[in-house]
């Protein structure tokens, strides 16, 4: 069941739901919203426990060898993507079967234990009582199981982790590899994985949930967006989505409706709240918390461009082809990080990590700044010098403690944005201003950065400019977050909207605050915590469904470790 998935002739395939020739509405047991993380993972427990799933996702449906090696207009890589420019906050996520799994770093840490502890801006601990890391170990033990999750050696690290380790090392900090979601066997080192990986070798969503859940009879729909929710007489949900054209995602080609007991949001923390949100006129009002406390993981990236003399004689590094590094596009994502300040001790918006990127030419090339000369940096004489050694970037991905700032405004009609072209871009309606907490954070972490890699003149380094786009994430969090306070919080800690029983949400919206490292795993985590609440609901609405099917792969040890929680549903 770990194969990976391949689009059928029909993207209906799988025969869950029912049809009636009639043309009376669909009617299934669950409709999930989004097939990343959140969705995927859900999809799967809950079709191998025998209930009927469909799965509706916005983007369109590629297999390994439709990932293209090129940033073109019309590649994979502007299908893919979705990235939504908003007032102060600017938010790059996929668009896709698979989500969010197919475009990400894949670096798979778990967050650390005072993560669990923040106050952030509501003065007092904003996750669930019922949520610690220690609770929340086994989940991760899971996902780790299910993905699987790689531990890299230093044997598996790209030259540009290399340098960023060799410089953390003459700083006198420490460095480590990430854990990683690449089965490195597999991988070419193209540095192409954020466009999708042709090779299978990223472990996104594509080569474990998906297949095991298409395995058990859930459909997977690409090219529907889902506009609204309204309710049935019977307490259930009628989902209203949009058909999307193949090329040009501003095109609609036909609408529909299907009734499920249960609906799963996962849409992402950028599209989930504004779904919500666009249903209010038909659900009645939406808690507090749905479009607010938006979080973007406190990221910032900086760009070093690197001296090749000075790491020669400073680092004494080297290389056969005679090149010193010049190596910013030969590798992988992220595979060495820096965690000194992920220290408990503390204070918070004080702690956060420091990971080498590679960020493909386009947006970091147009945001990256010249270190050094005068303002605007982001373009002119300078800029353009620096470009013309971009093989000599070195990118530093900053994930710090925000305060939750970010507020959606009114929904636009359709979608989650106003779509500017034809793929790819669109203006969304998220407001973002960075309180003096973050900025502090934010000041931080580039100090502590600058030190690193501009000791001993190995490099000049300066952070992205917010000029153009604003702040930007690539791991956008807490629109509809979970929590125990009302006030604050759209979700009760099973992920169940407030007052709005039978609609979950399990994606990066729900998770309560900045993480300070890459939040896949945690994302994860939670989805598979939240199944079995979800698997309940649905034996409360009369569905014959269970919990506790094994890992995709079909390993156990996961479900033992889970199972000793007492959470097992229906068992």
């Amino acid at each position: 069941m770990s194969a990976t998935v391949t689009p059928g002739a029909s993207p209906r395939a799988g025969g869950s739901a029912t049809r009636n020739p009639r043309n009376e509405i669909e009617k299934t047991d669950v409709v999930i919203v989004g097939s990343g993380f959140g969705g995927s993972i859900p999809a799967y427990h809950l079709a191998a426990g025998g209930a009927k799933v469909v799965v509706l996702e916005r983007g369109p449906w590629l297999a390994a060898e439709d990932f293209d090696h090129d940033y073109m207009l019309g590649s994979s890589y502007t299908r893919v993507f979705d990235f939504v420019a908003g007032d102060g906050m600017s938010v790059l996520g996929g668009n896709c079967v698979g989500g969010g799994s197919v475009v990400y770093f894949a670096a798979m840490p778990r967050a650390p234990k005072f993560v669990f502890d923040r106050h952030g801006s509501i003065g007092r601990r904003m996750w669930p009582a019922e949520i610690s890391r220690d609770s929340l170990e086994p989940w991760y033990d899971r996902v780790d199981e299910s993905i699987p999750v790689s531990k890299q050696d230093w044997t598996d690290v790209s030259y540009a982790g290399g340098l960023w380790a060799a410089a953390c090392h003459h700083s006198g900090r420490t460095a480590n590899p990430a854990p990683v979601a690449v089965d490195n066997a597999l991988c070419t080192n193209c540095n192409f994985q954020m466009a999708g990986c042709r090779f299978d070798a990223k472990r996104s969503m594509l080569t474990n949930y998906l297949p095991a859940a298409l395995a058990h009879g859930a459909q997977i729909r690409p090219l529907h967006e889902v506009e609204r929710l309204e309710r049935t007489d019977d307490g259930g949900y009628r989902v209203h989505f949009d058909l999307i054209d193949e090329e040009d995602y501003r095109i609609h080609t036909g609408s529909g409706v299907i009734e499920a007991k249960i609906v799963i949001i996962a849409a992402g923390a950028g599209a989930t709240p504004v779904i919500l949100q666009r249903s209010e006129a038909d659900l009645g009002r939406m808690p507090h918390g749905v479009g607010r406390y938006f979080s973007g993981n406190g990221e910032r990236l900086n760009t070093a461009i690197i001296d090749e003399d000075r790491v020669r004689e400073v680092l004494g590094l080297s290389r056969e082809d005679g090149a010193i590094y010049a190596a910013n596009h030969i590798g992988k994502g992220p595979t060495v990080a820096n965690w000194d300040k992920l220290d408990g001790s503390l204070p918070e918006y004080e702690r956060y990590s420091l990971e080498q990127l590679y960020f493909p030419p386009g947006l970091g090339t147009i945001l990256a700044q010249a270190p050094g000369g005068e303002e605007p940096r982001w373009f002119g004489a300078e800029k353009k010098e620096i470009l013309k050694q971009w093989s000599n970037w070195l990118t530093i991905f900053l994930m710090t403690e925000d305060d939750n700032e970010g507020v959606f405004g009114t929904p636009p009609p359709t979608g989650n944005a106003y779509r500017i072209s034809q793929q790819m871009l669109g203006r969304g309606p998220l407001r973002y201003e960075p309180t003096a907490n973050t900025r502090h954070g934010w000041a931080l972490a580039d100090a502590d950065c600058k030190a690193i890699i501009e000791k001993d003149g190995l490099a000049k380094v300066a952070p992205w400019t917010n000029d153009v786009v604003g702040a930007y994430t690539v791991h956008p969090l807490a629109s509809c977050r979970i929590g125990d306070d009302p006030a604050t919080s759209a979700l009760h800690p099973s992920h169940e909207l407030r007052d709005h029983a039978g609609i979950f949400v399990t994606d990066s919206a729900s998770v309560p605050g900045a993480l300070t490292v890459n939040p896949a795993m945690t994302i994860a985590a939670l989805a598979e915590r939240a199944v079995p609440g979800i698997v309940r609901a649905l034996q409360d609405r009369g569905v014959d469904v269970k919990y506790g099917a094994p890992a995709p792969d079909g390993s156990i040890t996961g479900r033992r470790a889970v199972s000793k929680l007492d959470l097992v549903a229906g068992s």
